[in-house]
Order: C-alpha cells, then sequence, then structure tokens
C-alpha cells in the first residue's frame, strides 16, 4: 500500500501491536483496565476538589485541571485502540488520523503548561509567600486556566493545519496505534520550509521554555528549603513539592526515553507509548492522593462519609 503523492492518501492502515492476532484479547483486557482505572481515579480527584471546600485552592485548581487533560490524554487514544481490536478494522480515515493528532497536540501542550504552571504555582507559595494571594488569586487563577486551554487547542490547530501541505510518499501503514508526529512523519518524504519552522518553534515555546522554566522554579524553591532553620517548616515545604516533582521526572524522563528510542524500533515505540499514554495519566492522580496530605485527609473523610450514609441507609431499611 504505497501512496505515490498526497492526493492519494484516502486512509492509514493501523499496524498497532506485533502478534497482536495471537495476543488480542489479553492486549485488550489490558487497555480497557488501565483506562477504565485512569478515568475513574481522575474523575474521583476532579470531584472530591470541586465538592470540598478545603481544596478550593489554586493548588488543587491546577490539580483538577492536570486530571481533566489525563481524562482527555487516555479518551484521545485508548477508544479507538480498543475498536481496532475487536472490530479488526485497523483502516483509519485521514480526516480521523488527523483529528486525533489534532486533539493528541492539544493535550500535550496542556499538560507541559499546566505542568510548569504548577510548578510556579509552589514557587510563589515557597519563595514569596506574603504574595501568594495577591499573584495567585481567583481571578488570575481562571485566567490562567484559560489561557492554558486556548493556548493549548490554538497551537494545535497551527501545529496540524502547517502539516495538511506535506507531501506523503511512502507507505501509509502507521507502525503505532495512533496517529502522531513521530509516525505521521515517517509516511511523508517532503515537507515544507514552514513546517520545519513551525516543529522547532513548538519544541522550543511549549517543550524548552516550560521545562527550564520549571528546573528553574525549583532551584529557588529548594535554595530557600535548605535555608530554613526548623526541620518541621523544610519537610512541610518538601512534602508540598513531593508530588509535583515525582511527575516531573515520570513526565519528561518518559518524553526523553522517547525522543531517544531510534525510529526504526517499532517494539520499543509501541512500548513506551503505552506507558506515555495510558500509565502515566492513571498515575499521576494516584502520586498526588498518596503524597499530598490535604488530599489524603480528604478522600478518608470522603470514604467515611459515604460508608456511614451507606450503613445508615441499610439500617433505615432494616426498621422499615
Amino acid at each position: 500500500m504505497l501512496v505515490k503523492n498526497e492526493t492519494s492518501i484516502r486512509y492509514f492502515f493501523m499496524w498497532t501491536f506485533p502478534g497482536e492476532t495471537r495476543y488480542k484479547p489479553l492486549i485488550s483486557i489490558f487497555f480497557f483496565l488501565i483506562y477504565s482505572v485512569g478515568v475513574f481515579v481522575n474523575s474521583f480527584i476532579i470531584t472530591i476538589i470541586c465538592l470540598e471546600v478545603q481544596l478550593h485552592k489554586p493548588m488543587y485548581l491546577f490539580i483538577c485541571n492536570l486530571s481533566i487533560v489525563d481524562i482527555f490524554f487516555t479518551s484521545v487514544t485508548v477508544p479507538k485502540l480498543l475498536h481496532m481490536l475487536l472490530s479488526g478494522n485497523h483502516i483509519v480515515s485521514f480526516s480521523q488520523c488527523y483529528t486525533q493528532w489534532y486533539f493528541f497536540s492539544a493535550v500535550l501542550t496542556a499538560e507541559t503548561t499546566l505542568l510548569f504552571i504548577m510548578a510556579y504555582d509552589r514557587y510563589v507559595a515557597i519563595c514569596i509567600p506574603l504574595h501568594y494571594n495577591q499573584i495567585l488569586n481567583q481571578r488570575n487563577c481562571i485566567l490562567i486556566t484559560i489561557g492554558i486551554w486556548a493556548s493549548a487547542f490554538l497551537n494545535a490547530l497551527v501545529f496540524v493545519v502547517s502539516a495538511l501541505n506535506t507531501s506523503s510518499c511512502h507507505s501509509n501503514i502507521i507502525h503505532q496505534f495512533f496517529c502522531d508526529i513521530k509516525s505521521l512523519t515517517r509516511t511523508t518524504c517532503t515537507t515544507t520550509p514552514m513546517f520545519s519552522e513551525i516543529v522547532g518553534i513548538e519544541i522550543f515555546i511549549f517543550g524548552f521554555i516550560p521545562f527550564l522554566s520549571t528546573c528553574i522554579s525549583y532551584v529557588n524553591i529548594f535554595s530557600v528549603i535548605f535555608k530554613m532553620k526548623s526541620k518541621e517548616s523544610r519537610k512541610k515545604a518538601f512534602s508540598t513539592c513531593s508530588s509535583h516533582t515525582t511527575i516531573i521526572i515520570i513526565y519528561y524522563g518518559a518524553a526523553l526515553i522517547g525522543y531517544l528510542i531510534p525510529p526504526y524500533s517499532d517494539v520499543l515505540d509501541s512500548v513506551f507509548n503505552t506507558i506515555y499514554t495510558t500509565m502515566i495519566p492513571m498515575i499521576n492522580p494516584i502520586i498526588y492522593s498518596l503524597q499530598n496530605t490535604n488530599v489524603q485527609s480528604v478522600l478518608l473523610r470522603f470514604v467515611k462519609r459515604m460508608c456511614f450514609l451507606k450503613n445508615r441507609e441499610e439500617l433505615t431499611q432494616k426498621v422499615n
């Protein structure tokens, strides 16, 4: 299935996993469970933050947005993958592929920007606490949230539209279970100068700058923490940053591994993208619930409240 030029493209064939036919039931169950757990845990975190007044703070607003991003992250890729596995139809139309790429690029941009904003939130809270309420007041937090999502979708639109002018002459077989820039560029033989420039700008603005800014924020944070005389103050400051630093390490570590994977290694690509698009969005809220003491206490209180209501209903039914 070779593509001679860009006008002949009508569909792509998704070559998802090596040996898929043999292990299709196990693969389907694995992705269904991962997707279900990820959506449930992230939805639970969002519900807890929305219902508990104690968590109506900038830090938890950004955690809530991170959970929304993680739900979108898996929803963009996994449902289509499950459809291909269960139906056996691996053909994806041109428009479907580029639509998936658009939303995947949007949530990827939103997550990168959001992780930097969360680092900045910790920087303000620890380094300049007296100005925290002034800098990150309700109005500014709402504007930041709107800005994150607006820039993400606008950026993805510019990125995908610029890619439509590329010329495809290689095989239209995509050795991946979803459409992304790495897999789609393998089908192209020529790219426009504008597209190459946009890719460079993308990497710089939404990759390098957020990462560098996050590193600078934590250098300042840790320098302030190490100067604290009280051991309890240092411990409390570290606890407020531990969950976010863990997610930063996992996120950028996975991105670096993905960049270092050779372009011809389809098996490694599949393993990495499985971890990156399904496992990490599920792990993020678990990390916050395990390492953030405020989230832990609210979760325990919420569970106890639900158990109490359930027991009271059972007793009421028995009495009646």
